[in-house]
């Protein structure tokens, strides 16, 4: 009898027997073939381990793990590995459980075995033909069940004689080299295609294994090809793909699937028809799923929602309780709110407007409440109430810190003893016996994956919650942990504290919610008005070193001294100027300290008559930084006593009873110097003073801050006499910061390095696709390595993984090296948003991948003629100090190319292949860098407060009025912003420039409306040089040819002089009447000036023209 695995005899002798045997076993039994498949393609693999020298052996050489092996990823064709998995999944089913094997199941299997044999064959023969698999060729017989021990034992009787791999390859060394030369010549010289048949049949086998997984048992509650009366053709039949049935054998859904190339939306009138029938035969209407097996989409139209899109399918219990709660399930109406958990009545409303929204098919809501105003009694409320109405079983908590899970779970635990509750933290904690899951988001994105039930089923499917609830809601976190909530199908209820004009619009985006109108809001404003909370007011301060920094020749003789020694700045070295930004993050400056406790003790407010600061926190910088306060408090106020000021942070054993005792009223301490631990979720009415001693860019962080005051306390002051307001320090410009930033912009979350480098060196790839560099070998060769690596980086992804799965269609996409041949808008959009998040990090040496990182951005920016001037001081000051590192024989080694880097000439010249020769030297020398700013420097220099000012609740000047202050706050701290720096520098525009200082100003920091309102149709450029001025140096360049000229006089030339400072500070001269005022017209009118020389008046006036048309033409 003819085999479809004829082609391997003679040839391939290693399983070509076992690859024929699993052919013919079909007569035996499918569950036969099953196995006998997984054992043939177990030998193939092992085989080209064996002969190809490119594979490095794994760990263990079970075939999973060969399989999964990098290099062996790396060189298959990377459609094959899905049905690698398949072989394997469906052997291991007939082994391991007793489940039935159907005669198609077998055939999909041998299929994809045959697939394998011929790519090995195109690989390594010294022929190959094309070849096809005949089905109308496989044996047929009488299916004949064998026992699970039986099966075992066949199974076991197969492997027992295998030889270890590793000794099969030390004895082919020799012919493994000729091998791999072979396969090199081969894939250059032919073609190798799958069958598309045996490609779209795994994955069809694939949405049986996604149903299985979801706990469905084809054959028996999910049935296939069932056939259907009532539709619209010619015969009135229709055949359902699959029904996924109950119990009681009623449909709870129908699933229809189509080809992987097809759009599943395609099949969604055909499902709905099917639907349609199955409600007029069994009288209740199925839930409908459509699936191409990369995408799966879910409708209950029978609830009104409309089609959505989900991470697979549902389990039996799931849809059965979506089918009941269509009886069971209370309108939304006449709701009632325990007083018990919300008796305030914004709460009420908070809860009334949630439920409302939820009723009009919204299943996103943004609960906008200010902190102190009980947000997290309001979630517990809507809770109670959607439980009563069957509208929820299963909750999820999530929040981004261990500390407010727990806290949460408590009051969750205390409000609805009812309500089962679980920390996913606590391991002692049984998730599976719970209704409420509290998770920070890095442990749920785990436990989806991880977590388990007792009978080995995942743990948490993608419909298992009803209801995720997400404590201090923004962009931010949604989008680092987007997949969280991508993999679940649930409502989502978002919190924030952030008041709703900062809240972003992308956020508002997120909840599919029209900007500035979240679901509710009840905002600081109006609780203070209510008397629900207190206000605040603030003493603002800054100080000369924390604004300026350290200028060593701005020192006493006696401060030099110290600061020297501090340094270990010996006779002859460079003095030393340090930075505003290294104050409190690596260096410490006493006096600095010292004048904030004072400051702070004497204008704090008092408890007990007067006699006792009032409960205060510090937020500090760091632990280093907490540290020294404490110390200096102890030096400065010894009377005190050691208990009064505790630092609190994660460095310190025990904190949680630190807390409780800053938490009561009676204990010490009095005050506590927080990092982080207490800038969120800490609730203590009995707070008087906020110190902000360190700088805070994240609005939600701002206002969650401001929040651990604005508690009410009846009786602080003494019987009768309550808390109405708290005080705060400000040293950081905190609030002159947040008081013009009004319009959202929020803090985003940086991407993963992994993600960076991935991205990084997508965009190297596709620039060197430009006609230029095809025709340069060097080039050529640069790009196909970082292909190369790229593409493997996408075959080494785990589909198993619910991240991975959620991107499968471009995981399979960019698995497929052609996909990489050619680069353009559409591909790089599709990398950085579906495969560059799901790259882990590698295990080697971090600095050594910033440093990638670093190198790459500079070749990136290079070949798109971008500044990267910042970069490359980054690279040189890095190489100045591996120059100093002469007693290593590796850094030794390298001097000429350091001392290179650090010359204008290189980065003049150097090229793409030139930066990454320093990047392939140079990270490999980074480790022997000593760790930045690992040492704490303390100096003792005298600081001045050079200013002071009272300030009134942010709330009250925070609006959209102040956008003209917005754009020159904004201007004037980002100075080094590009076309800033240009505007600045007498430099023409880009129109790329100018498009990004559009984005700025018309959108970042308002509209274009806005604009327009404020600043009418004057040019940007025009606008920006008004409020930054011009570099002095630049206005002098500008000029120079007049002002090293000795035959202008006295008057000219202060003249000139004149012109340069006016258009310093204002930019432009936009009109010349400003000639006609002072200062000019002390000097004298420039008619007047010149008017035996008007020729060189005219070339003046022609520089004012110049610079002013920089300022408003683009190069």
């Amino acid at each position: 009898m003819s085999s479809n695995f004829e082609f391997l005899t003679g040839i391939y002798d290693e399983f070509a027997k076992e690859a024929k045997e699993a052919e013919q076993s079909l007569v035996v039994s499918p569950s036969t073939c099953a196995i006998l498949s997984r054992r043939a393609l177990e030998l193939a693999v092992r085989f080209v381990f064996t002969f190809d020298n490119e594979l490095k052996l794994p760990y263990q050489d079970n075939i999973s793990s060969l399989i999964h092996e990098r290099t062996f990823r790396s060189i298959i064709e990377p459609r094959l590995f899905p049905m690698l998995k398949y072989v394997i999944w469906l052997g291991n089913k007939a082994v391991h459980t007793n489940k039935k094997i159907t005669r198609d199941d077998a055939i999909v299997s041998l299929r994809d075995l045959f697939e394998f044999c011929d790519w090995i064959d195109y690989s390594y023969s010294r022929v190959y033909k094309d070849k096809q698999f005949d089905e109308s060729i496989l044996p047929s017989g009488e299916d004949k069940r064998m026992s699970s021990e039986e099966l075992q034992k066949m199974y076991d009787k197969m492997s027992s004689k295998d030889r270890k791999l590793e000794d099969m390859i030390k004895e082919n060394e020799e012919l493994r080299e000729q091998m791999a030369k072979i396969k090199q010549q081969n894939i250059q010289s032919r073609n190798f295609t799958i069958n598309e048949m045996s490609e779209e049949l795994t994955r069809k086998k694939y949405i049986d294994v996604e149903l299985e997984d979801a706990g469905w048992v084809i054959g028996k509650n999910c049935m296939e090809e069932v056939e259907v009366q009532g539709m619209p053709n010619a015969t009135g039949k229709g055949y359902v793909d699959y029904v996924l049935f109950g119990k009681d054998r009623i449909p709870l859904a129908v699933v229809e699937a189509k080809r992987a190339s097809v759009d599943p939306i395609v099949g969604s009138q055909q499902a709905k028809l099917y639907a349609d029938c199955l409600q007029n035969q069994y009288g209740v209407r199925p839930l409908i799923f459509t699936t191409n097996g990369f995408e799966t989409y879910y409708t209950n139209d029978y609830a009104g929602f409309a089609k959505r899109r989900v991470a697979g399918f549902f389990t039996q219990e799931e849809l059965q309780l979506e089918i009941d709660r269509r009886k069971t399930r209370k309108p939304l109406e006449n709701l009632e709110i325990s007083d018990e958990i919300t008796n305030r009545p914004y709460q009420k409303e908070a809860v009334t407007a949630v439920c409302d929204a939820i009723a009009k098919k919204h299943r996103k809501m943004l609960i906008v409440q200010a902190t102190g105003s009980g947000k997290t009694r309001v979630s517990i409320s809507i809770v109670d109430v959607l439980r009563r109405h069957n509208y929820v079983k299963n909750i999820l908590f999530l929040a981004d810190r261990k500390a407010l899970v727990k806290q949460a779970k408590n009051n969750y635990s205390n409000l609805l003893p009812g309500l089962s509750c679980c920390n996913l933290l606590d391991n002692k904690e049984d998730p599976e016996a719970s209704r409420m899951i509290f998770s920070t988001y890095p442990t749920m994105m785990n436990a989806i994956d991880e977590k388990k039930r007792k009978d080995g089923s995942r743990m948490f499917s993608p419909a298992h919650f009803d209801l995720i609830i997400i404590d201090e809601a923004h962009r931010s976190i949604y989008k680092k942990y987007q997949e969280i909530f991508d993999y679940f199908d649930a409502y989502i209820l978002g919190m924030t504290a952030t008041p709703k004009d900062d809240v972003g619009k992308n956020t508002y985006r997120v909840f599919d919610l029209e900007n500035g109108n979240p679901t509710y809001d009840y905002e600081l404003e109006q609780a203070v008005k209510e008397k629900y909370l207190v206000s605040y007011s603030t003493l603002e301060y800054k100080t000369k070193i924390m604004e300026d920094g350290i200028r060593y020749n701005e020192l006493s003789e006696e401060e030099k001294e110290s600061f020297e020694e501090s340094f270990g700045i010996e006779e002859g070295d460079t003095p030393l100027d340090i930075e505003a930004s290294a104050i409190n993050n690596w260096l410490f400056n006493l006096d600095t300290i010292d004048k904030v406790l004072i400051e702070l003790m004497k204008n704090g407010l008092k408890v007990e008559g007067g006699d006792k600061l009032g409960k205060t926190i510090i937020f500090a910088k760091n632990s280093e930084h907490a540290k020294i306060i404490v110390e200096r408090f102890h030096v400065m106020f010894p009377e005190f006593g050691g208990d009064f000021i505790k630092q609190i942070d994660y460095s310190i054993k025990y904190v949680d009873t630190l807390i409780d005792d800053f938490s009561s009223k009676e204990k010490y301490p009095q005050i506590a110097v927080s990092v982080d631990m207490l800038d969120t979720g800490i609730d203590i009415p009995e707070i008087l003073n906020l110190v902000f001693f360190k700088k805070i860019r994240s609005y939600s962080k701002f206002w969650q801050m401001i929040g651990r005051g604005t508690r009410l306390c009846p009786n602080l002051f003494g019987e009768g006499q309550d808390k109405e307001s708290f005080l705060i320090f400000d040293f950081c410009n905190n609030f002159e910061f947040f008081s013009v930033k009004t319009n959202g912009k929020e803090t985003g979350v940086p991407a993963a390095l992994s993600e960076k480098i991935f991205n990084v060196k997508t965009g190297i790839a596709r620039e060197l696709q430009a006609p230029v560099f095809a025709k340069q070998e060097e080039y050529v060769n640069y790009r196909r390595d970082l292909v190369d690596e790229l593409h493997h980086t996408v075959i080494e992804l785990d589909t198993t993984s619910f991240r991975v799965k959620n991107h499968l269609r471009f995981v399979e996409m960019f698995r497929q090296k052609k996909a990489w041949d050619s680069i353009e808008s559409e591909q790089m959009r599709m990398v950085k948003e579906h495969i560059a998040p799901l790259v882990m990090p590698e295990k080697e040496d971090e600095l050594a991948r910033r440093f990638d990182y670093l190198l790459y951005s500079i070749e990136l920016g290079v070949l798109q003629s971008k500044n990267v001037q910042s970069q490359v001081n980054t690279v040189v000051t890095t190489a100045a100090a591996l120059e100093k590192k002469t007693g290593i024989p590796q850094v030794k080694a390298q001097l000429p190319l350091l001392s290179r880097v650090q010359t204008v000439e290189f980065w003049q010249q150097a090229d793409v292949m030139q930066l990454d020769r320093v990047r392939e030297v140079l990270r490999e020398l980074i480790r022997f860098l000593d760790k930045i700013n690992t040492k704490s420097f303390y100096v003792d220099v005298e600081d001045k407060i050079i200013e002071e000012k009272k300030g009134d609740p942010i709330y009250a000047v925070n609006n959209l009025e102040n956008y003209r202050k917005n754009v020159e706050y904004y201007l004037k701290e980002h100075k080094t912003n590009i076309a800033v720096y240009k505007l600045r520098s007498n430099k023409k525009l880009t129109k790329e420039d100018l498009h990004s200082l559009e984005e700025i100003l018309w959108h970042e920091l308002g509209s274009r409306e806005d604009y327009q309102k404020e600043y009418g149709d004057t040019p940007i450029g025009m606008l920006v040089r008004k409020i930054v001025g011009v570099d002095t140096e630049a206005v002098n360049e500008a000029f120079s040819e007049f002002l090293t000229e000795e035959r202008l006089n006295i008057n000219q030339i202060r003249f000139v002089r004149l012109l340069v400072d006016y258009i310093s500070r204002n930019g432009n001269i936009e009109d010349r009447k400003v000639l006609q005022d002072e200062p000019f017209r002390s000097v004298g009118s420039i008619v007047t000036l010149f008017k035996d020389d008007m020729e060189t008046a005219k070339k003046i006036m022609d520089v004012v023209e110049e610079i002013k048309n920089n300022s408003v033409v683009t190069a």
